[in-house]
This record gives C-alpha cells, sequence and structure tokens, in this order.
C-alpha cells in the first residue's frame, strides 16, 4: 500500500525536522504536482515518490510521519511544459530542493540534466540528493559577531582555496581550506594587515560548467551555485559543514567578521539552454 504524507505545514520552507516526523515544503505558483523522492541511504536508489498533499500560498507541503533526520530525498515537479512561457516542468528530471543543507551522493554530467531532445531522460542517478537535517549540537560556545562599526571596517575579499594553498606557513594537510583561514597563522596576518572583515568569494556547493567538465577543467572561483545553504566540499577536507563553522567560529573568536559573496544570478543552471537541476524545474 502506498503511503500518504499528511498535511504537514508551508513553513519554514524545505524539509525540517518537526514533532512526529520530517515536514516538506516547496514553492511553486505553476506546478499542479509537486513530488518527494525518496532514496535508499546507502545505495542512492529511488524507493518510494510521496505527492505533497496541500498547498498554501503557493506552497505545497506535506509531513512524513515517523520519519527524521538521514532522510535522503529530491523533488520532481509537475505543470506546464511550455519553454515559451518559462515552463520547464519534467518529472523525469530529479530537482534538488533549493533549501537543501546536505548532499548525498555526487554530480555526474550527463545530457539526461539537459532538455531538449533530452527531456525524457531520468537524471536521479546523476544527481544530488538533499539529507535532512536535526539538531546536530555543534558547540558554538560564547561565539558573537563582531558587529565593527562600517567606518571602522577594513575589508578583505579573498577565495578561501587560493588565500592559503600556497602558504608555506599553513599546514599543508590544511592549505586551500576553510579550516586554513581561521589557523593561527592566517589570523596573525590579517591581524597584521589591520583587517576587521573577511569578505568570502563563493563558498557554497557549486559544480563545473557542462562545457568545461567537457574539456577536462573545473570552475576554480564558485559563481556556479548550486546549493546555497550547503558550504562547498572543494574548500573541506572531510565534513565542509563543520569545518566552515569552525572556520566563521574561529574568526569571530578573534574579532574578525565574515560575509559571504551571494550571487542569485550565477547558478549552475545558466542560461534557457542550461540544465534543469532545481529553481528551473520547479517554477518560472
Amino acid at each position: 500500500m502506498r503511503r500518504r504524507l499528511g498535511p504537514g505545514d508551508h513553513r519554514p520552507l524545505g524539509a525540517s525536522v518537526v514533532e512526529g516526523g520530517v515536514n516538506f515544503a516547496v514553492f511553486s505558483e505553476h506546478a499542479t504536482t509537486i513530488e518527494v523522492c525518496l532514496f535508499d541511504p546507502q545505495t542512492l536508489e529511488e524507493r518510494e515518490r510521496l505527492p505533497l498533499p496541500e498547498r498554501t500560498d503557493h506552497v505545497h507541503h506535506g509531513l512524513l510521519a515517523g520519519a527524521g533526520a538521514g532522510l535522503v530525498y529530491g523533488l520532481r515537479a509537475h505543470g506546464p511544459d511550455e519553454v515559451m512561457r518559462g515552463h520547464r516542468f519534467n518529472p523525469a528530471k530529479l530537482l534538488l530542493d533549493p533549501y537543501a543543507r546536505r548532499l548525498a551522493g555526487r554530480f555526474r554530467w550527463t545530457e539526461a540534466h539537459l532538455g531538449g531532445v533530452h527531456a525524457p531522460l531520468d537524471n536521479a542517478a546523476d544527481h544530488y540528493k538533499a539529507v535532512v537535517l536535526g539538531d546536530d549540537g555543534f558547540d558554538w560556545g560564547d561565539d558573537r559577531r563582531p558587529a565593527v562599526p562600517m567606518a571602522d571596517t577594513v575589508l578583505y575579499e579573498t577565495h578561501v582555496r587560493g588565500f592559503s594553498k600556497l602558504h608555506f606557513e599553513v599546514d599543508p594537510a590544511l592549505r586551500g581550506t576553510y579550516e586554513a583561514l581561521a589557523s593561527p597563522t592566517a589570523i596573525d596576518h590579517l591581524k597584521r594587515l589591520g583587517v576587521t572583515t573577511v569578505s568570502l568569494l563563493p563558498v557554497h556547493e557549486w559544480i563545473d560548467e557542462y562545457p568545461l567538465a567537457r574539456r577536462g577543467l573545473s570552475n576554480y572561483w564558485g559563481y556556479n551555485t548550486l546549493a546555497y545553504f550547503v558550504p562547498s566540499a572543494r574548500l573541506a577536507r572531510a565534513d565542509a559543514r563543520d569545518e566552515f563553522r569552525r572556520m566563521v567560529r574561529g574568526l569571530h573568536a578573534a574579532g574578525i567578521e565574515v560575509i559571504i559573496d551571494v550571487v542569485y544570478n550565477h547558478t549552475a543552471e545558466g542560461d534557457e539552454r542550461g540544465p534543469t537541476l532545481s529553481w528551473r524545474g520547479l517554477d518560472n
């Protein structure tokens, strides 16, 4: 017997652990149906597709009773296929939740992500899946924002990887990572310069553009975001989420603010010829 979702709530957006299960809420003004696809956490094989049963203010929502943190999922959206009106609804395309905070699996560039003649191809095997997070108990200690007055701000814009990748005084195991940016060597350097605030070029999870990947090249700068709430694994040694938070905590402890560059017109879906990976498949 096919499981059904309860009504749930339209807030907050994304997947949230709540009393009794996991609540899903996805915005789409024009979708007729949005399905939550559940995957085996070990094999990442698709197990179920469960339609979100309720809709409030263009937010589709539902509650999966008994579920909790660690659930692996993706989205599929049904609706009009009218490219000239910006509608690219296609349930053959697994979509990453725009509010995903952890990813499972890996991304592989295949034609299944594309539209046109490739529209019927299912891309689930080649796409990231989202992982439901609960309260992981990260210890922020007495962390607080330095709140440096704007008039006193000395801003240092940098790329997390480039800042320390070739720095001979940084532990070779840390070079090019979040941890290196908050290392004693890095903090001493920033303090000597009088820096109050570091402004980080994109640290969100990104993928390489299709033309680059086909030529064996990669996007160094990160302006090709796929998941705005997921710290990039390229800038970490093991657990990007924890390492990013430890970096922020360490810089704050030294009195240094952290600003991140968030650019919404540089997404991994590109222009009208780009792939359908997340937002494009959910609405115009």
